[in-house]
């Protein structure tokens, strides 16, 4: 019999978030691999199917990540192998910041096994509830934060700048699980070359566990540096600035609208017998 792998997310409050058909691959599974958030949930987990392996194990400070989540892959990828229905469960969304989701599905898929992906509710819909954000109104740019800085981006600072995982600013290792002080200040002046030293910016951290509170601290820009930052603290930038009209695309755009109003009500042919 032929293994399959089914990726899905478990959302990010414990319980709540769950769409039917994860918590259906995951009871119909022989075997799932999870990477959960805490204890709790991987208990909550291990309620739903008798045999759960915890990928946390992969994990040790000052190893390199991509050893680690190579590993997790493999030790996945070994089940799937074995002809094993497989779901690999992790909190949030399956495929936002989580690699190894990504990398089993196309392993298996470049070796002829059938692989998917279920989504779930993510941080970033979270931050978007809890904060009253519409990235319709003036839209939002997203990074990883040490991408971030690694490399030149145009901001746009008449829409929302989201920087995830900023405890790890300017991480090169991808073995440690929080930076530090200089670090952060970095980051700082990198942002300060674009927004005013007073402009507010959110911490924002979503509800593990439902009777949980979750986490939108304003504190100013420069406050930054003594904030406390854990790994899932996200850096929630406002505008500073308003949005700038294209006149020339305007202009064309009315043009347009001018031409299809005269072909609207244009003289009609009467066709003369």
């Amino acid at each position: 019999m032929s293994g399959s792998l089914v990726c899905v997310g478990t959302g990010m409050t414990l319980g709540a978030h769950i769409s039917p058909i994860a918590k259906s691959h995951i009871e119909q599974a022989d075997v799932v691999f999870s990477l959960m958030a805490n204890g709790f949930a991987q208990k909550w987990l291990e309620g739903m199917n008798d045999n759960v392996s915890c990928l946390q194990e992969f994990y040790q400070e000052g190893k390199n990540r991509n050893i680690t989540y190579n590993e997790m892959v493999e030790a996945i990828l070994a089940q799937v192998r074995d002809g094993k229905k497989v779901v690999a469960a992790f909190y949030g969304h399956p495929g936002v910041f989580a690699c190894v989701s990504h990398r089993a599905i196309k392993k298996s898929k470049a070796e002829d096994l059938p692989a998917t992906m279920e989504p779930g509710i993510s941080a970033e819909d979270c931050l978007y509830a809890d904060l009253g954000i519409d990235p319709g109104k003036t839209g939002c740019m997203h990074y990883e934060t040490s991408q971030f800085m690694f490399y030149k981006r145009n901001i746009d600072t008449s829409a929302h700048l989201i920087l995830w995982q900023v405890a790890l600013a300017g991480d090169k290792s991808l073995g440690k699980f929080s930076t530090g002080k200089a670090y952060i200040q970095v980051l700082v002046e990198l942002l300060l070359e674009h927004y005013p030293s007073d402009h507010e910016v959110i911490l924002y951290q979503a509800k593990g566990i439902a009777i949980d509170a979750m986490r939108d601290d304003k504190i100013l820009l420069t406050d930054l540096v003594d904030a406390e930052l854990l790994m899932h603290t996200t850096l929630v930038i406002p505008p500073c600035s308003a949005m700038q009209p294209n006149e020339a695309v305007l202009a064309k755009l009315a043009a347009l609208d001018k031409q299809e109003e005269r072909a609207k009500h244009g003289p009609k042919l009467s066709l003369v017998l």
